[in-house]
């Protein structure tokens, strides 16, 4: 058993891994596990089977978000005789996305897999997503056209998100919501995921300039255990996708934005001063009334606001150039124009 990393202040502490050495894989599935103990070991046996008919070499990275419902050990008895099999320990449960970033930390392979751990995905459609890859693409997504759930809790409030996912971040897809999607390694280790951003995905692939398609995979409906989203998740896409609007188009020149909602003020601002000033020094010009002194005060006000907006937008710029995220970027950027 390995030691924890040290995190930043503010992330989910590090969690424990545990799983044998071994060659580097050329495929590494991507699992997170909260309470599903009845499905951990019917996951693994078709993960196992369907990976071994692919004939490469891969891991199958387990990451368990805290479950409280015997899950670990499950995962541990499986891992003890199985060396493809790695294991990642939250000490509490994080979330979803939480549990994907850290996998996608622990995994070694070329060819990265996500999926979920309640059997919805069909591990038999890896391998036609890892082909549909291999024609050129750097990210292929599942979709889940005949979807195995309840219309008011899942399906329209799903369909509702991917309209204004596609709206907002320009990636066209039809089912962002899937899990079970195929990425080059470049695409997630370039990616800093928080909050529950692991749901815009292929969003983020779009910012880093990433290659994506979609593929029709099959969706089952759960065997066993209760799903763990709700209405509630509406409104965490809604704000989120606030945020990857604005790490898509906005991150790059921040200052060029918060510029471009300055002006307006600025304008107004002067246009108010001059109004204002206009009036006190022409005392015959009674075309305003008292609107002198208000004018002045509001054209003081919507400069003073203006230049804090600027502000923002250069403390933002800075940012930008110094974050771990812009860095990252423009490495992949370099790094695909070289090939």
């Amino acid at each position: 058993m390995t030691a924890p990393d040290p995190q930043p202040e503010g992330n989910p502490p590090a969690p424990v891994s545990e799983g044998p050495a071994c060659v580097v894989p050329s495929l590494s599935v991507v699992v997170p596990i909260f309470n599903e103990r009845d499905n951990i070991a019917p996951l693994h046996e078709a993960l196992t089977y369907s990976l071994r008919a692919l004939g490469r070499s891969y891991e199958i990275v387990l990451v368990d978000d805290g479950s409280t419902d015997g899950s670990r050990d499950v995962m541990r008895r499986l891992a003890a005789n199985d060396p493809h099999l790695r294991l990642v320990l939250f000490r509490r449960n994080y979330g979803q996305t939480p549990a994907m970033a850290a996998g996608f930390r622990a995994c070694r392979g070329r060819t990265i897999v996500s999926m979920d751990g309640d059997l919805q995905n069909d591990p038999a459609d890896i391998g036609r997503l890892v082909e549909k890859l291999e024609e050129g693409y750097d990210v292929v997504c599942g979709w889940r056209r005949n979807r195995q759930d309840r219309v008011a809790t899942r399906l329209l409030p799903s369909k509702i998100a991917n309209f204004l996912i596609a709206r907002v971040t320009g990636a066209h897809i039809h089912d962002t919501g899937c899990s079970l999607k195929v990425y080059r390694s470049w695409v997630v280790r370039s990616l800093h995921l928080y909050s529950d951003m692991h749901r815009f995905l292929a969003a983020l692939g779009v910012g880093l300039g990433a290659r994506i398609t979609e593929l029709p995979v099959r969706h089952h409906a759960r065997r066993a255990g209760v799903s763990k989203y709700g209405l509630g998740r509406v409104f965490r896409v809604l704000a989120d996708l606030v945020g990857i609007k604005m790490l898509i188009q906005f991150a790059a020149h921040p200052i060029r934005w918060f510029s471009l909602l300055a002006l307006p003020l600025f304008v107004l601002s002067t246009l108010m001063l001059l109004l204002g000033f206009v009036k006190r020094t022409h005392e015959g010009l009674d075309l305003f009334g008292d609107f002198d002194m208000g004018a002045v005060a509001a054209g003081a006000v919507a400069l003073l606001i203006a230049m804090n907006v600027f502000l923002l937008g250069f403390l933002a710029e800075l940012q930008v150039k110094v974050s771990r995220f812009f860095r990252k970027r423009t490495a992949v950027t370099a790094r695909e124009a070289i090939r």
